[in-house]
């Protein structure tokens, strides 16, 4: 098998450790201290760092290295209105036009979903999580929306993982929330799907919002 590049190498390492928290927001990194582990020169650093910045996710400080850029507020609430507003919809047309495969999908995603949560397996439960809000979308047929809420996905991930942090016992309630919407789905019921996710993105993502679950 052949090695990735030095600068692919470093990019995916430390992409990796924003999203799932083991890098947080506000830490500085320099490049040597980056490249060390991995047996890699400053100048492939260099080239994430500069990747990294440019997906919002580092902030490059002249002379010092690169600071990572938290999730605020404001972006978090961006995100969810954001996904509020395609998986609603996604829902509406879905409504008027079927759904398709979508229950066979949503049935197995959440029994994926109730084994990992069973194993506290918090990052493949994150995963799958992503994996039943973009089936929602991937199922209206908007082709635009999908592509779109596509670029929410490591925005989403790291709140995710950052909102549930080590509260296993957490991933139980996400699972019976995902039910409810999946029951709203099948009753052609938008209105209730829109009030269900709401509160299902409020409460999740609460530490990000300024509240508490």
């Amino acid at each position: 098998m052949t090695e990735l590049p030095a600068a692919e190498r470093a990019y995916l390492s430390l992409k990796d450790g924003i999203l799932t928290g083991t890098v947080r927001g506000g830490d500085l990194l320099s490049e040597v201290e980056v490249g060390a582990p991995l047996g890699i020169s400053r100048t492939p650093v260099h080239e994430a760092f500069l990747r990294l910045q440019a997906e919002g996710l580092l902030r490059l400080v002249p002379r010092r290295g690169a600071v990572v850029v938290p999730v605020e507020p404001g972006e978090a609430t961006d995100v969810l209105e954001v996904r509020r507003a395609l998986e609603t919809a996604a829902v509406r047309r879905l409504a008027a036009t079927g759904n398709g495969d979508l229950r066979a999908t949503l049935v197995r995603l959440l029994a994926t979903q109730q084994e990992l949560a069973d194993a506290g397996d918090v990052q493949g439960f994150v995963v799958a999580d992503e994996q039943f809000h973009s089936a929602i979308v991937a199922a209206s047929g908007n082709a635009l929306s999908l592509r779109f809420y596509s670029t929410l996905t490591d925005r989403q991930r790291r709140m995710a993982l950052s909102s549930i942090g080590a509260r296993t016992e957490h991933l139980t309630t996400l699972v019976a929330e995902h039910r409810r919407l999946a029951e709203f789905i099948e009753r052609g019921d938008p209105d209730g799907f829109d009030t269900s996710l709401t509160a299902h993105l409020t409460a999740t993502h609460a530490a990000f919002l300024g509240g508490a679950r």
